[in-house]
């Protein structure tokens, strides 16, 4: 299951690595500073549209994001 505090988690711990704030990603992903932190906090879980602009804003592929969600919440199975 896809959990949006996993999703916040990651994106937040990419922008800080690239030594980014909140407002300079949602003004590259052209979305609010308050709808990305909401994001970031697990409350909201992004569109698709806006996972795409994001990953775009990080200067990473989107595949590159899921993957590391992925790596996040997968969950070894007997």
């Amino acid at each position: 299951m896809l959990d949006a505090v996993t999703v916040g988690k990651i994106i937040q711990n990419e922008r800080e690595k690239r030594g980014l704030s909140q407002e300079v990603v949602s003004g590259l992903a052209d979305i609010g500073r308050t709808h990305l932190s909401a994001i970031e906090r697990g409350v909201r879980k992004p569109t698709l549209e806006t996972f795409f602009r994001l990953a775009d804003a990080l200067r990473m592929r989107p595949s590159e994001l899921i993957r590391l969600i992925e790596e996040e919440t997968i969950i070894e199975k007997p």
